[in-house]
Order: structure tokens, then sequence, then C-alpha cells
């Protein structure tokens, strides 16, 4: 491609490339101490719009690039929202710069954010005594940093996490297997289709089409095979789980918290259209099949051993969402102990105590929470890379799926039924790690 091309091609772009490394005039040798406040202030910015890429939550990227322009001497203002970032510098010379930058697309990466959490740790602890091209080469290693996982293995999670997450909704065997399937092909497909860059409304609605395709199959394989009951048929909904927006979700409420409105709603709608077009695209196929929604064999099982084997499918179902968040094995595997606790203890209090859904909801998010602050002090994982995917398990995606399809068949009171039951677990579940964070961490816990 000659350069009259590339321009062409450059300029057919929705969201250009920012070249970085082009943008400065400092010497690689430079201090950033002694930088220009146009080179200080695109450091502040570059850092700011890598850690939103990973689906952190506006508290997050504000607070880190605080500290990036107090180490570098400079003070910074910022907006934030959910693929966006407009922020001003200002130096002590009264002199300021701003820039506006966004993103293509958001997403969730845990492993980048815990080498962008570090790299601020260490500038930070440096005092700021890095050059420009020691920043450079650090940044373009975490951003260079592909995919810690294939969509072979991406689809393999997913699977492993719906097939913890129909056993957890009263599923058995044959829908915990079917469900495997289903998600996983259902989520390798979305994550080949990620890489071609589809759009999200195309990759959700396909998924989880091939999600619910692929578990009636199985189904009727195991009908044929070994006479499955038609009550097996009604688990085809955890196939379709692994798209629940979990960190949007759960971050819009952190953001709301801490009055980041524009973060926080923008969030909230993001969380609310996967939803929508998640569950029209699992109501329609459902429809061309023959299926709908209705309650599974209950199982008989011994209270104790049941409690054990929710122990087991929790694990398994925060492990296979965290490494669906691309979280290193061992940071996948924390958030799975501090999950299955949480979680575990959230369906006991439900089922024994008979304490509300959204109270046991808010108990079992406050624990993950608090677990999470001890963890963190002693490995430094980030918070967000554990509680989330520790909570997400919670998520009724169960009840949302109801209530469309109630709404779509015109059972309008059923669907109402079903969202208010989902709504206030969803509100629950951010003020569970809410109360964690403000009992926990004394910088949460103050407005200035």
């Amino acid at each position: 491609m000659n350069e009259k091309e590339q321009e062409h091609h450059l300029s057919e772009k929705h969201h250009m490339k920012i070249l970085w490394e082009e943008f400065f005039k400092s010497d690689d040798d430079t201090l950033a101490q002694d930088a220009t406040l146009v080179e200080k202030a695109s450091i502040v910015g570059r850092v700011g719009i890598m850690l939103l890429s990973c689906g952190t939550g506006a508290w997050r990227v504000r607070d880190s690039m605080d500290t990036i322009a107090r180490t570098l001497g400079i003070t910074c203002s910022t907006d934030i929202g959910l693929v966006s970032i407009e922020y001003t510098c200002f130096d002590v010379d009264n002199e300021s710069y701003s820039q506006t930058l966004s993103l293509a697309a958001t997403g969730v990466n845990m492993t980048k954010l815990n080498e962008l959490e570090k790299f601020v740790r260490q500038f930070e602890a440096g005092n700021g005594q890095w050059t420009i091209g020691q920043i450079h080469k650090r940044l373009r290693e975490i951003s260079n940093q592909k995919s810690a996982y294939s969509s072979v293995i991406s689809g393999l999670s997913s699977g492993l996490a719906c097939a913890g997450f129909i056993f957890l909704l009263g599923g058995g065997l044959p829908e915990v297997i079917c469900a495997f399937f289903g998600a996983g092909v259902g989520n390798y497909v979305r994550s080949l289709m990620g890489k071609r860059k589809i759009t999200l409304v195309a990759k959700i609605a396909v998924a989880v089409a091939v999600a619910c395709v692929v578990y009636f199959a199985c189904f009727h394989i195991g009908t044929l095979l070994f006479h499955l009951d038609h009550h097996h048929a009604y688990g085809y909904i955890g196939a379709m789980l692994f798209v629940i927006p979990g960190f949007p979700f759960i971050t819009s409420g952190l953001d709301m918290s801490k009055l980041d409105m524009r973060s926080g709603l923008e969030r909230l709608t993001y969380a609310i259209l996967i939803i929508t077009i998640a569950t029209m695209a699992g109501w329609a196929v459902a429809t061309i099949l023959n299926l709908h929604p209705g309650s599974m064999l209950k199982l008989k099982i011994d209270p104790g051993i049941l409690t054990f084997l929710r122990l087991i499918a929790s694990f398994c179902g925060v492990f296979g969402f965290s490494i669906m968040f691309n979280s290193r094995p061992n940071m996948a595997a924390t958030a799975a102990i501090i999950g299955a606790m949480a979680n575990t203890l959230r369906l006991s209090l439900v089922d024994y105590v008979h304490i509300a859904p959204a109270l046991a909801a808010f108990i079992g998010a406050l624990l993950a929470g608090l677990l999470a602050s001890i963890v963190r002090q002693k490995v430094g994982f980030p918070r967000i890379a554990i509680t989330v995917p520790s909570i997400v398990i919670m998520v009724p995606g169960l009840y949302m799926y109801r209530a469309v399809f109630n709404f779509g068949i015109t059972n309008i009171n059923i669907g109402a039924f079903w969202i208010t039951e989902a709504l206030m677990i969803v509100v629950a579940l951010p003020l569970g790690l809410l109360a964690a964070r403000i009992l926990t961490d004394k910088k949460w816990r103050h407005a200035d």
C-alpha cells in the first residue's frame, strides 16, 4: 500500500489512531518532569484512555490520571464517559492544555488493567523520574498486549461459566451439559466476530441465537439417546447468560455513587442495550423453535451436598467469567474462591433463612467486597478485577429474560413481576460493593 492509499485508508476510519510517539517533540532521553505541558498532558491522557479501554470505572481512571499529573507537577481536571475522555491540564504558570480522546469500542481486559495500575504505582513511587522514551516503551508494551486467550479458550470459559450458572439456577446434568456446549459455541462465534470488528448489535444477536440453537440441538440429541424429559429444554436460558454485561452494570452503580453521573448513566445505558439485544434475540429464537421459559425439574439433593455443589458451581462460574474478562489464571482463581463463598452464602440465605433475594444479594456482594479488600492488600490485584467477576454470577439474567419473554407475548403483569425482581437485585449488588468499599477504603470513603 503506497502513501496515498494509506492516507485514503485512514480517512475512511471512524476512529483514527493517535500516533503518540510522533506527537512528542522532546528527545526520548528527556525526563518527563522536564517535558512541556503539552507532552505531560498527553502522557496523562494516554494513561487515562488506556485504562478506560480496560473496562474500569471513571473513579479509577480519574484517580490514575490525577496520580500521574501530580507526579509530573501539573493539575488535571477530567470528564469521563463510557468511551471518551475530555480533560484539561494546568501548570504552575497558569497555562492550560485540553484534549478529547475516544475509543472505537469498549471492552474488558483485567490483565492489561493490572499492568497499567502497576505502571501508575511505579511511576508515582519513582517520583516521575522516567524519561519520555521509558514511558513510551512501557505503555507501548502494555498497549500491544494481545488477548491472553484464544477464541477456543474464550468459548470453553464461557461454557464453563454458563454450566455453573445453570446449575445454580436449578438445572441438572442435562442442562449443564447442553448449556456448556451452547454457551461455548455462542461465545466462540462472538469472539470471531469481534476479531473482525463486527458491530456490537450483530455480535450479541448472532452469538445468543447460535447459543440457543446449539443448546436445542444438544437437547434433542440427548432426547434421542437418553430419552430426556422435556423439562430439561427450559435450561436453554443458561446458554445465553455469557453475554451478561456484568462490568458496565456494576461500575455504573459505583460511578454514580461517586457522582460520576455521565460515566454511570452511559455505562448503565450500554448494559441495558446489551440486555435488550440479547433477550430479544433469545426470545425470537425461542419463538421460532417453540421454546418457552419454564420450571426445570427440581433437584432432589441433600442440603449439605447441595451447598458443596453450589460452592463448586460458583467457583467454575466465576472462574469462567474471569477468563472471559482476560484475567490471568491466578487472578481468576482468586476471584473464583471469593465468588464461591459469597454466592453460596447468598443462595443459602434465600433457601434456608428465607431472606429476600435482593437483601441476600446485598450481603453476598458485601462479603465479596470485604474479602477482595483483604486480598488486594496481600496480593495487589486490582480490586475491580476480583469483585466484579465474583458477583457477576449473581446478576439475575434469568429474571431479565423471563421479563422480556413475557412482554413479548403481552403477559405484561408477569413480565413486570420479573423485571421488578431483577431490578431489586441489580440495584443491591453495587450497593453491597459500595458498602464494602466505604468500610475498607479511606480514599473512597471521602468525597475529596
